[in-house]
């Protein structure tokens, strides 16, 4: 079991690696918060209501105007990272007691929705953001994390994850690379594939073989400062969907991990994994395909008032009421997933025995969703939208390249199953 500090992401989760419903006090939902670092507290924390709504001010002042360019350039927005820390919103889950505003799982989903209806590749940079920091925050007794943290809570540290490695690809939880005894450190020396902000975070959580671990998830998770030598961006982020968030891949190259910085005891990465990251994250992502129906509603709502058949001397809404069933559709779905994101949050404050697979099953359906939802805009929108004359385009390829992140739906549906059986997932 892992030690939360500073960050209120208090509770219980479950054991996914024996497949059980089994609900073990870790850090992600409940209400007896541990110690945390001890500073003063800041005036202005946030609360639910401000959070949610400085979020959608961010999104639609500064995310919205730019994000068709960032997604066509690639191009990562510091902007966007500058105004979520000036607005407190990257020590969102932090502990009031180092400097954050120490709010839970429900608003973290509402502040990531609120910022995909306008940017899903701000809101994913976001998202990977608050998992490193849920990260740090779960380091082991010991480690140097106070600094960090304060800057997290303080709006001026951007960090993120570094798990999947090419060997082992969708199954993030196995790194091939292994790290080596160097004194009381390590040196490590991994080939990352995926890194959401590479080259722009200030921190980067890489996971790695334990020196002396035996199995492939014998893990340990280190907290690598940018500018570490040895650490480097290894080539471009070119992708179909979410290109503007900077996925690079990033090299190790026998960088050195002082045992300061060891986040995690020897071997006990795989269960930060699994009990602190994959419940957020899958929250999380689930959030980002609800800020994509939403948009996509709304815009072909839009659409469908405004486009004209001007012969006819109507809308194409009022002129066709096959348009009019994909939109209603379209709004079932969205609300649906709404609901399923709305009871993992429930699940999540009040764990129970479902709680396993409402964290497998919501990010599931909600890839699915989202495809779904965005395909029919595209359809329904026809020319408009495929002539890339909406923001609808983006939003359909963004909603697919989030449903490609790992853990993909094809391993969530065998995890469903085999937690469903009572088999060992792992």
């Amino acid at each position: 079991m892992v030690a939360v500090s500073s960050m209120r992401t208090h509770g219980r989760i479950v054991d996914l690696k024996n497949g059980k419903n089994v609900l073990t006090s870790c850090g992600i939902v409940g209400d007896n918060p541990l110690p945390s670092v001890s500073v003063q507290i800041p005036m202005g924390t946030l609360t639910h209501e401000t959070a949610v709504s400085r979020a959608r001010e961010i999104a639609d002042r500064v995310l919205a105007p730019v994000a068709a360019q960032n997604d066509k350039a690639g191009r990562f927005s510091t902007e966007a990272v500058d105004a979520l820390g000036r607005g407190g919103l990257l020590g969102l889950m932090v502990s009031p007691d180092a400097g954050g505003s120490g709010l839970g799982p429900r608003t973290f989903a509402a502040v990531t929705a609120a910022l995909a209806e306008a940017d899903a590749s701000t809101a994913m940079v976001y998202l990977m953001h608050v998992l490193g920091a849920a990260t740090i925050a779960a380091a082991r007794p010991g480690a140097d994390v106070a600094a960090a943290l304060r800057a997290i809570g303080a709006g001026r540290h951007l960090t993120t994850l570094a798990f999947s490695e090419a060997g082992s690809r969708s199954h993030f939880w196995t790194p091939i690379s292994r790290a080596r005894r160097n004194g009381s450190g390590v040196r490590i020396t991994a080939k990352k594939s995926w890194v959401t902000s590479a080259g722009h975070a200030q921190s980067y959580i890489v996971s790695s073989l334990a020196p002396e671990g035996t199995g492939p998830t014998d893990s340990t998770l280190y907290l690598v400062p940018a500018g570490t030598p040895g650490l480097s961006v290894s080539g471009p982020w070119d992708g179909l969907g979410l290109r503007a968030n900077a996925s690079a891949p990033m090299i190790l190259d026998n960088c050195e991990a002082p045992s300061g910085l060891q986040i995690t005891k020897d071997g006990a990465g795989f269960q930060v994994m699994l009990n602190v990251v994959l419940p957020l994250f899958n929250l999380g992502t689930s959030a980002v395909a609800l800020g994509l129906c939403r948009a996509t509603v709304a815009a072909t709502a839009a659409h469908l008032k405004s486009a004209r058949f001007e012969h006819l001397g109507q809308s194409l809404g009022e002129s066709l009421p096959t348009l009019r069933a994909q939109l209603a559709t379209m709004q079932i779905d969205t609300d649906g997933l709404s609901a399923r994101v709305d009871d993992l949050i429930d699940h999540l404050e009040r764990p129970r025995e479902t709680t396993l697979l409402r964290v497998l099953e919501t990010k599931a359906a909600a890839g699915e969703i989202a495809i779904s939802v965005t395909s029919a805009g595209m359809r329904t929108c026809g020319g408009a939208a495929f002539s890339k004359n909406m923001i609808i385009e983006r939003l359909f390829r963004d909603a697919h390249a989030g449903a490609v992140m790992a853990p993909t739906g094809d391993v969530l549906r065998e995890f469903i199953a085999r937690a469903m059986l009572g088999m060992p997932l792992f």
